[in-house]
């Protein structure tokens, strides 16, 4: 009896973690199928009347491009900066490196908020006008220490070893680099990026306050959301929720591939 109720204790604290993290999302992708003005109970429809509202809105498609760009760029050189950093620090050892790795993980210990407005303050003394870019510069601060400790988690001894023996062989730095190191670690450069993405692709403060004009799909949906809660921001909120779901699948399905080849 007494395993029968652990076990039940444990099912039971499963599920309403699971409700307490999904039932949010649940609510918001069903009203996004809501037909009436105001998302609220009864539910009525289903209808994708508020899909084809948001992708109709040039406003809205222009704040998807453009965090689909930010996300894949920032990402890109988030990944290859924390690789390089990681390479450095696994195979290198420089002097004070416990305070190097302390000084590239220290972005994760710090709001949103207070890196984006240092980095306002910075291009505003340089006399860089918002934008994109700099949004994406942001973003790599983000990004890169989380990169920084995905990959050099992966660059263990068996790397250095086949490393060592192909220098023996007479390849060059880059191409241990480029022909050994990264077709090795590429499932951790690959982790590292999707998670980047993903990141980047729903971030709002530091995105709101380095915009002006052209502006990612978060700082859109906030300016929708200051007009009242309706269908339309509930179908723009599952847009962005299905992009991250997707990213993720689409990581789950390349290491599932992987590891079929490999075994």
């Amino acid at each position: 009896m007494k395993r029968i109720a652990s076990l039940a204790a444990v099912v039971g604290g499963l599920v309403a973690f699971y409700v307490f993290i999904y039932l949010p999302v649940a609510v918001l992708v069903l009203f996004s199928f809501h037909s009436g003005r105001v998302p609220m109970p009864p539910f009525e429809g289903p209808t994708i009347e508020w899909y084809l509202e948001v992708l109709g809105d040039g406003k809205v498609t222009e704040g998807i491009a453009n965090s689909i760009l930010v996300g894949a760029v920032s990402s890109a050189l988030a990944t290859l900066l924390g690789f390089l950093a990681a390479y450095g620090m696994a195979r290198h050892r420089p002097p004070g490196s416990t305070a190097i790795q302390a000084a590239i993980m220290m972005p994760l210990t710090m709001s949103y908020l207070v890196i984006g407005l240092g980095l306002l303050i910075l291009f505003s003394a340089l006399d860089f006008g918002k934008s994109l870019w700099l949004v994406g510069i942001g973003h790599v601060v983000i990004n890169l220490p989380l990169c920084f400790a995905i990959v050099f988690s992966q660059l263990g001894g068996q790397q250095a070893a086949l490393e060592r023996a192909a220098r023996d062989l007479g390849a060059s730095e880059v191409q241990v680099i480029t022909r050994v190191t990264v077709p090795m670690v590429w499932p951790a450069l690959f982790a590292a990026f999707c998670l980047a993405f993903t990141f980047s692709w729903d971030e709002f403060v530091i995105a709101f306050l380095l915009t002006s004009f052209d502006v990612t799909l978060p700082v859109v949906i906030w300016s929708m959301l200051r007009t009242g809660l309706n269908p339309e921001t509930n179908a723009a909120g599952t847009l962005v929720f299905l992009v991250s779901l997707a990213v993720a699948l689409v990581f789950e399905l390349v290491v599932l591939r992987r590891r079929g080849a490999s075994s």
